[in-house]
């Protein structure tokens, strides 16, 4: 059995659980780890709005940290609403005795306006902004810290570097969800900056919903959970920006205001047998019978004889069409977020693939190989792409 990974959250808590506390054992808890927490604070809020704040006095949130840590231990630490400057000294004091990675969500105002940090308390950023492995502001919350507009990628830039240079920080993922950074209309952009002058760039498709209370909390607690497993950096931001898009697109649909998303649905990508294509004969008959089987179709494509279904628990099925089909041509698929440092141990411990791992148009990237006895196996990254790609069925004919 494999150790999950130690997560100590130090965060508000948000009584609509969309995001604070609630989002982060979510995420923590989906992606394998073991979520403890902190709380700094307790809200009233809902998906329209915070109605009241009342923050836990600083000795309480540091004899919920001492509790854990010395009976428990941690791998990672993530940081997001703190309460008062006070607890921040306070919990800044404290981690500095420890040698984990610490992700610092500088958490200034919710989804829905509602202002979560005074100016003292911004002020004490500085101190957590120094020991945390990456900051994860979004544009408003890095144009507080930065003192300066944000609007274009030269500010952003320039805000980034005032940061680290004023503080130490190590390294600032600059999330564009509220900003409009994106070379091509109609897409997002996130940035990781780090203090050896490089650079990471991830760009992908805006999602447009109102169901995105908790996104920074979400990303946050699940760079958190991959760095506690030991995950390089860039690695960790792009397994956590691929949770919380697949949880945005899986949301509930609760509430009138910015609501909850979908952790609970949300695709890890770990080794998951997530996936089986099966081959058919007939196509139109196969469609009909696992429809009349009650799963729910998500792709169609009669011309090239496929379909994707999914199943209620957030697996999928698909089927091929051969007018020649056997059953030893079915494939059974196993998902993973890191897939190419996958297949290279699986090449090191002596087995052989039939495909190394490539890029398809579909927006996957595959390996294949077969079992001792022929069976076919596809080892693949899809993500959000699996269950929520661009051409999904919105609605049941």
């Amino acid at each position: 059995m494999v150790t999950p990974p130690r997560i100590l959250i130090v965060a508000g808590s948000d009584s609509g659980g969309g995001a604070g506390i609630q989002a982060d054992i979510k995420t923590v808890t989906m992606l394998g780890g073991h979520a403890m927490t902190a709380i700094t604070a307790i809200t009233a809020q809902n998906t329209l709005g915070v109605t009241g704040v009342h923050p836990i006095p600083t000795e309480m949130v540091m004899a919920q940290m001492d509790a854990v840590l010395s009976d428990i231990g941690v791998d990672a630490v993530k940081i997001g609403m703190i309460g008062s400057a006070e607890t921040a000294q306070a919990v800044a004091e404290r981690l500095e005795q420890l040698d984990v990675p610490i992700v610092f969500d500088p958490v200034m105002v919710a989804t829905s306006g509602s202002v979560l940090a005074d100016d003292a308390t911004i002020t004490a950023f500085e101190r957590l902004l120094k020991l945390c492995t990456v900051a994860t502001p979004n544009a408003a919350e890095l144009a507080a810290l930065a003192t300066m507009p944000v609007a274009t990628p030269s500010g952003r830039d320039q805000a980034v570097e005032r940061i680290m240079d004023r503080t130490g920080c190590r390294a600032i993922l600059a999330k564009g969800g509220d900003a409009d950074w994106a070379e091509q209309e109609g897409d997002v952009e996130d940035w990781l900056f780090d203090s050896d002058h490089s650079e990471w760039r991830w760009r992908d498709s805006r999602i447009e919903t109102r169901h995105n209370h908790g996104t920074g909390c979400t990303l946050a607690s699940a760079i958190a959970t991959e760095l506690g497993r030991g995950a390089p950096l860039p690695r960790a931001v792009e397994t956590a920006r691929e949770f919380v898009r697949g949880a945005m697109l899986a949301a509930p649909g609760f509430g009138s205001g910015h609501g909850p998303m979908g952790h609970w649905a949300a695709n890890d990508g770990r080794m998951n047998l997530n996936q089986v294509t099966l081959r058919v004969r007939d196509y139109d008959e196969a469609v009909d019978f696992y429809r009349r089987l009650g799963l729910t179709q998500i792709v169609h494509a009669p011309t090239k004889g496929y379909a994707r279904f999914e199943c209620p628990g957030g697996a999928t099925f698909s089927v091929s069409a051969s007018g020649d089909a056997r059953a030893g041509d079915n494939v059974t698929y196993f998902e993973a977020a890191d897939l190419d440092d996958w297949v290279a141990a699986l090449k090191q411990a002596g087995i052989a693939l039939t495909q190394e791992p490539r890029d398809e148009s579909y927006g996957w990237r595959e390996a294949r190989l077969t079992d001792p006895t022929g069976n076919k196996l596809c080892l693949y990254r899809a993500g959000p792409m699996r269950r929520f790609p661009p051409w999904r069925i919105a609605t049941e004919d």
